[in-house]
């Protein structure tokens, strides 16, 4: 198994207009993609390789402050979005079974005016270049998801009457810059990973990788190395999405391990993890009942409470 490249060209943020033809073309090789691997590179989307340096800048500069400046912008402190805010070293473990995973993050999950953003001369527009990603983001994954509907034959309002809220406290969609530091393999705990298995519980997730690190799962249980490829965004399906489509499209395991011993160089990220509006209901779009109808930020908060631990 590889993951496949495709050229999004034909419906990229650049583009205005495609016609059927292209259109057709493109939701087949997703479909194809989609079904049979779960993950899919796609270059030529309008997003700049300059515009993910910028992002991944300010994010290395939030990171490597102490951690006394980053704690009052912590996770869980925003009263009207609690999944907003700055996650530190091994609070999360993406795989409950194993040891806090190796990284931090910061999660965008709320563009509400009278949030409280990082500042310090450290992180220069700070806010500004998160969330002009985040909408970004935002309206390329809303151009996958109406290909990947064309694909599967549906009207593309199923997928994108689900989407409307994205940006608001109504929906849970959010973009995670995230920072994998030195590791001394010696010194990590049993079975401790940057990044424990995982699948992603939403829709659709968009990541931009500075550097190899992640491994897919194959349907033979193997996982993988996931190259970089560069000028792309690596698209793959998350759990929702699975249910939604009757394991049509897939959601399969995916990780980051640790470095080799004697390696100490970093890793970032920014993974664009696409949720449906909390309130919409995600029921099988084939009318069949492989899954009972779900709401989605339930499933959500379910799925929050076994990475960070019930309280």
């Amino acid at each position: 198994m590889s993951i496949p490249v495709v050229d999004f060209g034909a419906c990229g943020l650049d583009e205005r207009g495609v016609q059927n033809e292209q259109l057709h073309s493109l939701a087949e090789e997703l479909k194809a993609a989609f079904t049979e691997v779960g993950f899919v590179f796609l270059r030529n989307t309008g997003i700049t390789d300059e515009e993910v340096h910028r992002v991944m800048r300010v994010s290395r500069d939030f990171f490597l402050q102490p951690d006394e400046v980053k704690r009052p912008f912590s996770r869980k402190t925003f009263a009207n979005n609690p999944n907003h805010g700055w996650v530190s070293l091994e609070a999360e473990r993406l795989n409950p079974r194993r040891p806090g995973d190796l990284k931090e993050a910061f999660n965008t999950s709320s563009l509400h005016p009278d949030i409280k953003w990082p500042t310090s001369d450290a992180v220069v527009d700070f806010q500004e270049i998160q969330t002009s990603f985040f909408q970004r983001c935002k309206e390329l994954s809303l151009r996958v998801m109406r290909v990947m509907a064309h694909g599967l034959g549906l009207d593309q309002e199923v997928f994108l009457g689900a989407h409307s809220l994205i940006g608001t406290d109504e929906n849970g969609t959010t973009l995670r810059s995230l920072y994998y530091p030195p590791v001394n393999s010696e010194k990590a705990k049993e079975g401790q990973l940057r990044c424990g298995e995982h699948s992603d519980y939403g829709t659709i997730t968009l990541l931009f990788q500075s550097s190899e690190g992640l491994q897919v799962r194959k349907r033979s249980g193997e996982f993988i190395c996931a190259p970089c490829v560069p000028g792309t965004v690596l698209i793959n399906i998350a759990d929702l999405m699975q249910r939604w489509t009757s394991d049509q499209f897939v959601s399969v395991l995916h990780r980051v391990l640790l470095p080799p011993a004697g390696d100490s160089s970093t890793r970032q990220s920014l993974a664009f993890f696409v949720q449906p509006d909390d309130e919409a209901v995600i029921s099988c779009c084939d009318g069949s009942n492989k899954y009972p109808p779900v709401q989605a930020g339930e499933y959500l908060s379910e799925r929050f409470s076994n990475s960070y631990g019930r309280s």
